[in-house]
């Protein structure tokens, strides 16, 4: 029989273990946030920001993110996901295409003429990644969010309406896709992250670029470039993003922390990411207007569509080699953007 001061003791430890426990189970965290663009650019500011400031205000301060911009926690670009997976960092945004490939099922949302609506494709994206990817694809990571820029266009040395125009010119393209379709026009692509495509224009590496509106104000296009080609209606190309995170450092965090970083992921976060990037892209436009650059709109863009028309063959067919049922991605896809997804909205 214990004695009663044995018992109180081993009360005490018990009500020390259960404190101590539950101590290191509300303890902060501090994540590491990386990405490529500098920090005034209009993802980070606009987007990664004020999901980091509301992680950390929702988890009450047990939440900590340290932002990580230009790759100042080394490596590439292309490097990215994998830092995610090693954790090199904790969370990482990229450009999915930087890795050609490697997650076949986004490639829907980068075909030519696919996207219109960035919220549309935003939401339909993420409705995709859960039905077709967060357990294959993407098993490696925790995705938290899944999006779409604004119209994707080109920024040019020589202006461009056809895509004879784009004859004999050095352009950068931002996945394999835009790469295929610049071959088709008798383009040369030219593979480079975006933070490289200033120098690249300078230096006449590159005649031109495809990116959207909102980055070029980042990146000074608009002085170093003086034409510019919109389209109207579907946008000539989009590329799709991942915000991701380690794996195992989401498994770590107690009840509370996954309540708040999941309160501001998935569906709404992603609507909200691709809907803010396309909002950004108006008052980037009006620079190189107040730049005195040359807008052309392109208005019929049927030998476009003509154009791009192999394209989606081929990516069918390789996507059937893979095992994955290429046409019935694009026509999931398309059902909703035009249906479940259209009109979405969602602020954070």
């Amino acid at each position: 029989m214990f004695r009663t001061k044995e018992l109180c003791a081993l009360a005490s430890a018990a009500a020390f273990y259960a404190l101590s426990s539950s101590a290191a189970y509300s303890q902060e965290v501090t994540l590491k946030l990386h990405q490529f663009l500098p920090a005034q650019a209009n993802v980070p500011k606009l987007i990664l920001d004020v999901w980091a400031d509301a992680v950390e205000k929702d988890s009450g301060g047990e939440i900590k993110i340290d932002r990580f911009p230009a790759m100042q926690l080394g490596g590439r670009p292309p490097e990215l996901l994998d830092q995610a997976v090693d954790g090199v960092a904790d969370i990482v945004w990229t450009v999915v295409g930087y890795t050609p490939g490697r997650f076949p099922t986004t490639e829907v949302f980068e075909l030519p003429f696919m996207v219109e609506d960035a919220r549309a494709a935003s939401c339909a994206y993420w409705t995709m990644f859960e039905e077709h990817m967060e357990n294959d694809e993407f098993k490696d990571v925790k995705i938290l969010g899944t999006w779409v820029h604004g119209p994707g266009m080109f920024h040019t040395a020589d202006p461009v309406e056809v895509p004879a125009d784009l004859q004999g010119m050095k352009i950068r393209g931002g996945s394999r896709l835009v790469n295929q379709l610049l071959e088709l026009s008798g383009a040369t692509p030219v593979g480079m992250p975006v933070p490289a495509v200033p120098e690249g224009l300078s230096k006449g590496v590159i005649d031109g670029t495809t990116i959207p509106w909102e980055v070029t104000t980042a990146l000074k296009i608009p002085e170093l470039v003086e034409n510019h080609t919109e389209f109207e209606g579907p946008s000539l190309y989009t590329l799709t993003f991942v915000l991701a995170m380690n794996k195992e450092k989401y498994e770590s965090l107690s009840a509370e922390q996954k309540m708040a970083m999941d309160k501001n992921s998935g569906l709404g976060f992603s609507v909200f990411a691709g809907g803010t990037q396309a909002d950004a892209d108006g008052p980037a436009r009006e620079i190189a207007v107040e730049n005195g650059n040359n807008i052309v709109t392109v208005s019929d863009t049927s030998a476009w569509s003509a154009l791009v028309e192999p394209i989606y063959g081929t990516w069918v067919a390789d996507m059937n080699e893979k095992g994955i049922d290429g046409q019935a991605r694009i026509d999931q896809a398309r059902a909703l953007m035009a249906g479940d997804c259209k009109g979405m909205t969602h602020e954070m």
